[in-house]
């Protein structure tokens, strides 16, 4: 029995080589084709841009002194949306909450992967708890920390893998005609298949928040705390690349200013757009 499972791998690995190989050498010989024929091979091409307002209806989110999250979210959300529809054409946008009403995480999951989206974008405000102070009697009080300033870009983080898994065999896995329909680990085809999507989405994911953290330090002038992984359910669970932006601290009276503005809206959604058109340009090379 072990020598013919180990046969069955090898034959396995043998004819996922094959497949690899016949599809790079087709992609080559179309350097020798037709302009007609290159343009109609079948490519990768991001057709499909998730834009998620975060919180809604009961679940404000952070807040300032005059202004909560879910209302600035929507703002963005909204201009996002129109901005990426006018700048890039051939791109279809899915917004995952368009009223106040609440949209439940896993939700906002669930119409991302129906979409078959090829990017998810999750817009935020962060916000900073207070501090606790103590008087030198030893008295305690609580201080509102308004420090914070600048953006912060979120991918999710490895120990949410298992919940990633079933979304990309839920939403990716079961258009494919070779695949079961529940994925063996004892089966090397099928586990090769799962860890290449996961490798994609994450690099993709990864790079996307690197290309908005330098377009918002260089061009914009904002201060950013940088790329961090975190168990983000709404990220993990959508079966694409995925970065939830923090657009500043509300909590802070200047920041609350800039994402109230049309100024820091717009800039805030200039920004994402370039990074689309960055990405687009970089996947569909």
């Amino acid at each position: 029995m072990k020598t013919l499972n180990r046969l069955n791998y090898c034959l396995r690995l043998l004819f996922i080589s094959i497949a690899f190989f016949c599809f790079k050498t087709s992609r080559a010989s179309n350097f020798n084709a037709p302009k007609d024929t290159v343009n109609q091979t079948n490519k990768f091409k991001l057709k499909t841009v998730i834009v998620d307002a975060g919180h809604g209806g009961f679940r404000t989110g952070a807040s300032g002194k005059y202004s909560v999250e879910k209302n600035v979210t929507l703002q963005i959300a909204f201009k996002l949306q129109k901005a990426i529809e006018k700048e890039l054409s051939d791109v279809k946008v899915v917004m995952t909450r368009t009223t106040d009403d609440d949209i439940l995480w896993q939700k906002r999951s669930d119409i991302a992967n129906d979409a078959k989206g090829d990017i998810f974008i999750s817009i935020h405000c962060n916000s900073l708890p207070d501090r606790i102070v103590r008087s030198a009697s030893g008295k305690k009080t609580r201080v509102a920390n308004r420090s914070g300033k600048g953006v912060l870009l979120l991918v999710y983080g490895f120990h949410r893998t298992k919940e990633e898994e079933k979304a990309i065999k839920d939403t990716r896995l079961s258009d494919e005609e070779e695949m079961d329909a529940v994925i063996d680990p004892n089966d090397p085809a099928a586990m090769i298949l799962m860890n290449e999507y996961k490798r994609k989405y994450r690099k993709q994911s990864v790079r996307f928040a690197s290309i908005l953290n330098q377009e918002f330090i260089e061009n914009d002038g904002r201060r950013s705390e940088g790329i961090r992984e975190q168990g983000v359910l709404v990220l993990c669970h959508s079966a694409m690349p995925a970065v939830l932006v923090e657009t500043g601290y509300i909590n802070n009276p200047d920041e609350e200013d800039y994402l109230n503005s049309e100024e820091g809206q717009n800039q805030i959604v200039a920004t994402i757009v370039r990074a689309l058109k960055t990405l687009k340009t970089e996947v569909e090379a």
